[in-house]
């Protein structure tokens, strides 16, 4: 491999996770592309469009402007200090950005626990650096239907959900309503999670399961691996039973 498509690689890499990381924070807000952009307005840290946060995204845009990290840094570090510190610059302001933050305002945070600053943004964007562990997994869409098939009997462990529905809603630690439905509706088995959905979803599904499993607390990458083996397990049995079915 040679120097030049090895910088245009890593370049490609960081992009890649970049829009990876944009993606889980805004699944797991339920935010819009419209929140970043209008609270950095509000705050009056920098400028940043919904168009520019919907191509970071997608992985499309290329070549941001420092205030486009300048803006996201800025914004993250004033979410990890909590809402009651910046209301009063956005609910009288903006009264609707400010009840999305209230159903949720997560920040993003490094492996350190500090939340990313605006050179730890542009770092991971050009392969600099690699994603917090709470971010580093990539979910396939091919994969998406037999990893939710998998959550259900894993968190219910092979039980059906009318005997653990209780237990498990109690344990999910989400509030937001829609959310709750969907989950609630992919562990029926009405419905399945796209792989952007469990993208966002991981962490919480993931402390849902320490709650549920408390003998088994292992990291959310080690999560979702058994996941996958259980879902490997669960096409086996399909097969099987489609060969002695005939």
């Amino acid at each position: 491999m040679t120097s030049s498509s090895s910088f245009r690689d890593q370049l490609a890499a960081g992009r890649r996770a970049m829009a990876h990381l944009v993606h889980v924070w805004h699944e797991r807000n339920s935010w819009s592309h419209k929140v970043l952009p209008a609270l950095a307005e509000c705050l009056n840290i920098g400028r940043v469009h919904s168009s520019q946060i919907s191509n970071l995204r997608n992985g499309k845009l290329v070549s941001p402007s420092p205030e486009v990290f300048f803006a996201l840094g800025k914004v993250n570090q004033a979410l990890s200090r909590g809402l009651k510190n910046i209301e009063g610059q956005i609910s009288s302001v903006h009264p609707d950005l400010y009840r999305s933050l209230q159903e949720s305002a997560i920040a993003v945070e490094g492996n350190n626990g500090n939340p990313l600053s605006a050179g730890d943004f542009f770092e991971i964007f050009v392969g600099l650096a690699s994603l917090p562990s709470s971010f580093d997994w990539f979910i396939e869409e091919a994969e998406a239907s037999i990893l939710s098939a998998a959550l259900a009997d894993y968190l219910c462990k092979g039980r059906s959900w009318r005997m653990c529905r209780e237990q498990v809603m109690a344990a999910y630690p989400v509030s937001k309503k829609q959310r709750r439905e969907r989950f609630e509706a992919v562990m029926a088995g009405l419905k399945d999670y796209t792989a952007e959905e469990l993208d966002g979803e991981l962490l919480d599904l993931h402390a849902a399961n320490k709650l549920l499993n408390t003998n088994n607390l292992q990291g959310a990458d080690a999560f979702l691996e058994n996941l996958r083996q259980r879902g490997l397990l669960l096409k086996d049995q399909e097969k099987l039973e489609i060969i002695f079915s005939d």
